[in-house]
Formats: C-alpha cells, structure tokens, sequence
C-alpha cells in the first residue's frame, strides 16, 4: 500500500507539473491534487489527450468510416455550395474534391473558369490549375500553367512547382532532364512525395536497386521527422507496398 500511494502521489504532481510548465489554469493543479484519481482523469482527457497522436489517430479512422460510408458526401456538399453561389471560393473548393475524386478533367475546367478579370494570373488558382492537370496527364495545359505560374507568382510553392516540373518532364519522356530536377529537388523537399516519385520512376526506368534505396529512404526519413499528417503517411505506406512487391533479383 505505501508503495501505492507513493506511485499515485508522483503521477499527481507529474500532472500538476505538466499543467504549470505548459501553461494551463492554476484551478487545474488544485483539482489534481484534491482528486487524486478523478482530477488527474479529467485532466487527461479534457487537457492532454485532444491534442495527442492518439487522438489525431482516432480522429483519422473516423474520417475514413464517414468516407467509406458516404465516399461522395464533401464532392456533393460542394457541388451544391457552386449551385447556391458561383463564387471563386466554391469552384476552386469543388475542384479540390474533383481532385480528391479522380475527375481530373472536371477540375481543370473549374480552375480555368476562375482565371479571368483580376484572377487571370492569380497564384493560388494556377498553382491548382497545374495540379490537376498534371495529376490527369494532360502535360500541355501543365506546362502553360506552369509557365503563367513563375512568370506571374515566382514565389508561390517553388518546390511543388519544381515537383510538378519533374513529373511534366517525366510524363513527357525526357527522362535525363526529370532525374536532373527529382536529384535538385530532394535535399530541399520538406516532405516525402519527391523522394517517392523520384524512387517510382527510378523503377520504372529499370533502375531497381536505385529504386529500392529511394524506397527505404522513405521509411527512414518518416521515422526520423515524425509526421501524423495523412497526406504524409500516404508517402511511407506506398514505399512499403513497392519494397514489399518487388521482383526479386535473380
């Protein structure tokens, strides 16, 4: 029993030190210290877990059954946002979800309806203008967004426009001048979709043992800048299924 005690008085002023570095109400010590096991139980949910990985983790896997039960909810939501009002705001909105949905065509059609008057060369609009048409393959109207992009807004995600570059030069089959910009891009890439696409047409090159280095450099450096974003973690499991699926070397 004093051992217990003991133990329940160190989580209690644990939670009470927690509480004072990281600046929550004084009230919240008095509570932890008065009700040992109901103070410091409130204080977990109410204060810490909200903002933890688990939490961040429950939240996605409720996301994915609202998607999975109502896949088309948001593209329809925004759909009849754009019927009600016919702003810039909703079209660009509907066109991420065009996105999000594969209807590259679509998108690109809403991105091109909003360049016009004082928008024709806004940053934001071409930046999504270039997105989907990369994403749909049609390197044409990549390349011309691209092109109005720098010209216009230079500042505007240099690094993602120097992805989408390499994914243009790559679609096109100038394959020299895309593993040039994927090698420039990688050191100052935040974030792991260049290492992965750099490492996906490495292997669709036939340069296996490149690709699986690529690969892995993936899951490493996921693991040594710890990231919960969804968009991120998209990045480490594709590694994973290509490591996981390729030929091996005879």
């Amino acid at each position: 029993m004093p051992i217990l005690a003991g133990l329940a008085i160190l989580i209690q002023f644990c939670f009470a030190y927690h509480a004072l570095k990281t600046g929550r109400p004084y009230w919240w010590i008095f509570i932890i210290m008065a009700f040992p096991v109901f103070g410091c139980t409130a204080y977990y949910f109410l204060e810490v877990f909200p903002g933890s990985r688990e939490h961040r983790s429950a939240h996605k896997a409720v996301r994915k059954i609202a998607k999975a039960l109502h896949p088309d909810a948001d593209l329809k939501l925004r759909a009849e946002q754009l019927e009600i009002c016919g702003s810039v705001d909703n079209k660009t909105a509907l066109a991420e979800e065009c996105i999000n949905h594969q209807m590259y065509g679509e998108a690109i059609k809403l991105y091109d309806s909003c360049l016009a008057g004082a928008l024709q060369n806004d940053g934001t609009i071409l930046f999504g203008l270039a997105r989907a048409a990369v994403e749909g393959q049609n390197w044409t109207k990549a390349t011309d967004a691209l092109t109005r992009l720098k010209s216009s807004a230079p500042k505007k995600h240099p690094n993602d426009v120097r992805l989408l570059d390499a994914r243009v030069l790559e679609g096109q089959g100038q394959n020299d001048a895309a593993l040039a910009t994927y090698r420039e891009l990688i050191p100052v890439y935040v974030g792991l979709e260049a290492r992965y696409r750099y490492a996906a047409f490495l292997s669709r090159l036939g340069q296996h043992e490149s690709a699986m280095h690529m690969f892995n450099e993936v899951i490493k450096h996921s693991k040594r800048f710890v990231s919960s974003l969804e968009a991120e973690q998209r990045w480490v499991e594709a590694a994973r299924h290509a490591i996981a699926n390729a030929t091996p070397a005879k």
